[in-house]
């Protein structure tokens, strides 16, 4: 799915270079959508350009007269868009979180040590709320036009309180069950 992101935002900032991509990637969080890294992003840049689906451009700041190595999408990387997007715009998975198979075995686990766990839990669901909350707070509703990925990120923070509220209700049956 990196090299959706990656085209998506070069239609999106034509001329932009890797870091200026990487660095609205995580400006945005998109580490909640797609699991990546430094270098996997810039594998997946190097990959879109050897496949001729973008291509680089040199160009010299006039600011500084410092080279900067730009992108543009080709007239390929926009057929790869449009196939990517029909591609991952009907797939439809479950989303696994990691801690429900760590909770398939949480009557065999120290009760203190399973409510630590579920105490993390709650720590990060609030702050993944939090940088939501931030994120839609610095954010206007776009007039006259759908904003995806604001809309997806109120469905997200929708999903992360359904979450905390299960997390905060698992807790205190078990702190029940352990007096």
């Amino acid at each position: 799915m990196i090299p959706l992101l990656i085209l998506g935002l070069l239609i999106q900032n034509p001329g932009a270079h890797g870091y200026e991509l990487l660095s609205l990637m995580e400006k945005r969080h998109y580490k909640y959508i797609i699991n990546f890294t430094k270098g996997s992003f810039y594998y997946n840049l190097q990959q879109l350009e050897e496949k001729g689906l973008i291509e680089q451009t040199n160009e010299t700041r006039p600011s500084n007269g410092r080279e900067v190595n730009s992108f543009k999408i080709t007239d390929s990387g926009m057929e790869e868009f449009e196939k990517l997007m029909y591609k991952y715009g009907t797939k439809s998975e479950y989303v696994n979180l990691q801690f429900y198979g760590a909770l398939l075995f949480a009557n065999e686990f120290d009760k203190n040590k399973l409510l630590e766990l579920i105490q993390s839990q709650i720590d990060q669901t609030e702050a993944r709320i939090a940088l939501l909350d931030e994120y839609l707070a610095l954010t206007n509703k776009l007039s006259g036009k759908l904003d995806y990925f604001r809309r997806m990120n109120e469905n997200s923070r929708s999903h992360h309180l359904v979450n905390l509220k299960w997390f905060k209700e698992l807790k205190a049956e078990i702190e029940d069950t352990t007096v």
